[in-house]
């Protein structure tokens, strides 16, 4: 009898193939089970994400969502399930990339229908804290914003206190005759206690949005507390946020007011019309006298039209400050919220999505593990490979074969060779050459 010595060639190979083979028995073995629990975490966890985008909280509500997250954990095991038989088991680089395309397209379904849900659960509430802590900020600039432009517009009052000032200033002078050469109150003291007039009138106004002002930016700060203590307080997110809305309703009330108090525009109108309307005296009859009169009053106006560019500069300066922008607060669910901040959850969005495609992991390790079974089987013979249990099927096989033959009857009529027929030119079974 003649050995082969093509199918005894790779003897290390079957053993590392068995041994393999031997692990792989043993995983198999509570796989399913495990990637059974987690299909179940999974679904728990979208359960609780999908609960928060139901307003509802009845009982229909609460079957649709335990119907979701069941339907969930079904597909996840289904999906895994079918990759961990079949992605192993195919050979060709055709079949392969074809399983990988799909592998891919179940992933980007389950993180679609099922992971974001789970980062809504696990850091939901943060999340929505995270979005009232950045719209206190947006508030929070807002109001500084308004305030530093009221601010801005109290301080011209001094510009206007300046140019009151100085046309009080001219009137004294003319008054003692130091400006037209006539002392008295005539037309030009008339002029410029016109105007000083209308400039004590503006600052007293000025003056009088002062306080108004820092009330508002009091109240919007006593606000911006409230709202900011309601980000860390303890107990249910949702019912934090009814309060918080509440609190931001008030505070773009101060902001509109705060806005509505600066009096740059009312400065700036006041500026323009400073030289522009001018009620002029009537003049002194006298030819010498009425000739000196207008001459002060076109330079007094020369005067006017000046001090009114430089406050109408001022102003325009204040009213070119950017405004604030508005602020609108939008309540927002725990799914949405833990999407529109996912930068600042990162470790949520792993977890979540870990736990529904660690099984990929588990195909791409059994499909190398087949590949190395394979390659180690690869040129062996059939004998090399057969295990001890398979051998004695093979052989039980084999006997029952013989029985069967030696019972069936002949076709071909009773044997024509006589009896004696020597023992030795029989023809020996098969089962007998084998050892037992």
């Amino acid at each position: 009898m003649t050995v082969d010595t093509d199918a005894r060639k790779n003897p290390r190979g079957v053993r590392y193939a068995r041994e393999l083979e031997g692990h792989l028995g043993w995983l198999d073995s509570f796989t399913g089970a495990a990637l059974g629990v987690l299909a179940v975490a999974s679904g728990i966890y979208t359960y609780l994400g999908v609960s928060s985008l139901l307003d509802d909280k009845g009982a229909m509500s609460t079957f649709a969502g335990v119907a979701y997250s069941v339907a969930v954990s079904v597909g996840i095991f289904v999906f895994w399930s079918y990759l961990m038989r079949l992605f192993p088991a195919v050979r060709g680089a055709r079949a392969r990339m074809g399983l990988l395309g799909a592998m891919g397209l179940g992933s980007v379904a389950i993180i679609a229908m099922s992971s974001w849900l789970n980062a809504a659960a696990l850091a939901g509430a943060a999340a929505v804290e995270q979005h009232l802590a950045r719209t206190v900020q947006d508030y929070q600039s807002a109001l500084e914003g308004a305030h530093e432009i009221a601010v801005s517009a109290q301080g011209l009052e001094r510009d206007v206190a300046r140019v009151r000032q100085s046309f009080q200033d001219l009137g004294e002078q003319e008054a003692a005759g130091s400006l037209s050469g006539l002392a008295g109150r005539g037309a030009v003291f008339r002029v410029l206690t016109q105007k000083a007039e209308e400039l004590s009138a503006l600052e007293t106004q000025i003056a009088s949005q002062g306080p108004l002002v820092e009330a508002a930016f009091a109240e919007g700060n006593a606000i911006l507390s409230r709202m900011r203590a309601l980000t860390v307080e303890q107990g249910a997110v949702e019912a934090r946020s009814v309060e918080f809305s509440e609190q931001a309703v008030r505070l773009a009330g101060i902001i509109t007011q705060l806005r509505q108090l600066s009096v740059a525009p009312l400065v700036q109108r006041a500026a323009q019309d400073l030289s522009a309307s001018v009620v002029l005296p009537e003049l002194d009859t006298r030819a010498d006298v009425a000739s000196d009169q207008a001459a002060t009053i076109r330079s007094v106006l020369d005067v006017l039209g000046q001090r009114a560019d430089t406050l109408q500069a001022a102003a325009a300066e204040v009213v070119a400050m950017t405004p604030p922008a508005d602020v609108n607060y939008t309540p927002i669910s725990a799914a949405d919220a833990v999407i529109l901040y996912a930068r600042n959850f990162v470790p949520s969005w792993a977890g979540a999505i870990a736990i529904d495609l660690l099984p990929g992991v588990l195909v791409l390790i059994i499909a190398i593990t087949q590949s190395a079974i394979r390659l180690g089987r690869e040129g062996s013979d059939l004998s090399d490979t057969m295990t001890l249990a398979e051998l004695r099927a093979a052989l039980g096989a084999l006997r029952e074969a013989e029985l069967t033959m030696e019972t069936m009857p002949s076709h071909d009529g009773p044997s024509t060779r006589p009896d004696t027929q020597p023992e030795t030119d029989r023809p020996v079974p098969l089962s007998a050459k084998v050892p037992r």
